[in-house]
């Protein structure tokens, strides 16, 4: 009996550990045949590699500044008894803005009118009586010397008188009033700001390798942040003549002629010059492009090839498309676009988007890009085939 229930406890260990080592059999069997099984393709978005003018440009940046821009300010102290201006208002050349007390000088003006009134009298009637030699000759010097002496003072009354007031130097448009009526104003007080903004210029500097491709008469593209997307186009009027020592830049002056009137003097501004005309180059959107330690490479969608070098097809008939790593070399970025200048065909599918699922000849599956609703051309072959 013992020996009976020996063998049976054995059987059934036996039993249980055959199938044990079956199931693991069968699930490292599964295991293999899952990763020896045809990956599914990725899913991918794609653009069309396309060849089109292509505007070189030069970004930069700077600050617009009136063409004629001065701050008022007073040259002599004193009180203000009139002002003729309100703020923002537009002027005229030589119109009188402001007026200091200036009876003082006034006065001092009237004697000065009334000595030279006089000297000019003995110094005519001097003349005549030279002429008969009833003076001498050194006393007609001495009227005329002070005759001459009298102009003078005129002359540095009236000066003395100018000052007393200010006037606009040229048309504009005048800014914020800093006084008011009674103020007593320090000499080199401002007044207010004073700005023709019918012409607008900018400043702006450029490498001095970039020096050689900006000619006079060349046109710059600004962008203000107060105008988003909005542009205004000046033209390169003057180019500093040395290279700055610290920075090795060189100042370019770009000038506006009527400008907005939302753009304003102070405001900073994006500048893109326009350089060589345009030239047709391969353009593919920004987001295509990758980066390894070897260089810059893109996704290429590829039908892939059997043996016999033909395209290969998949159950319904259509080619199996496939990623093709291809090394690029790139030029100028903007606006989320970017030019190839050696790797890349026109017309060729570049993959924007899953990229970081892709190694070379990896299976793809183009995808509809709703950024993209005009380049779909391989994608609808497959889509409507389905």
């Amino acid at each position: 009996m013992p020996g009976r229930r020996m063998i049976t406890m054995l059987s059934i260990v036996l039993l249980v550990v055959l199938m044990l080592a079956s199931y693991k059999a069968f699930w490292a069997y599964q295991q293999l045949q899952l990763l020896h099984a045809p990956k599914p393709p990725v899913s991918v978005a794609v653009s069309t590699a396309l060849e089109k003018p292509w505007q070189r440009q030069l970004p930069a940046a700077g600050t617009l500044k009136a063409l004629q821009g001065i701050n008022l300010s007073i040259e002599v102290p004193g009180v203000v008894t009139q002002l003729h201006f309100d703020s923002g208002q537009e002027v005229k050349e030589g119109q009188t803005l402001l007026q200091l007390e200036h009876q003082t000088e006034q006065a001092e003006l009237e004697v000065a009118l009334a000595d030279r009134s006089l000297a000019r009298q003995n110094f005519q009637r001097g003349r005549e009586l030279v002429a008969v030699n009833a003076i001498s000759k050194g006393e007609f010097d001495r009227l005329s010397a002070e005759f001459n002496r009298n102009n003078a003072v005129v002359a540095q009354r009236r000066t003395t008188l100018e000052k007393k007031r200010i006037v606009a130097p040229f048309n504009g448009t005048i800014g914020i009033r800093q006084v008011n009526i009674g103020d007593y104003l320090q000499s080199s007080t401002v007044i207010a700001s004073l700005q023709d903004t019918h012409s607008l210029y900018v400043d702006f500097h450029i490498p001095e390798q970039a020096v050689q491709q900006i000619k006079i008469g060349q046109s710059v593209r600004i962008e203000v942040s107060a105008r988003p997307g909005l542009f205004s186009f000046a033209t390169v009027s003057a180019i500093n003549s040395i290279v700055d020592d610290n920075t090795r830049n060189v100042l370019v002056r770009a000038t506006l002629t009527n400008p907005p009137d939302d753009m304003l003097p102070g405001m900073f501004a994006h500048l893109q010059v326009m350089l060589a005309d345009p030239g047709a180059h391969i353009v593919v959107q920004e987001s295509a492009i990758a980066y390894s330690p070897y260089g810059e490479y893109v996704y290429v969608v590829v039908p892939r090839k059997n043996s016999e070098g033909r395209d290969e097809l998949d159950g319904e008939g259509m080619p199996v498309l496939i990623a093709e790593q291809r090394l690029v070399e790139t030029g100028e970025r903007r606006d989320g676009d970017i030019v190839i200048t050696k790797g890349l065909a026109k017309g060729e599918q570049i993959i924007t988007a899953g990229q970081i699922k892709l190694q070379n000849g990896t299976p793809v599956h183009i995808s509809f890009d709703r950024n993209q609703p005009d380049e779909r051309p391989l994608a609808a072959q497959r889509e409507n085939a389905e």
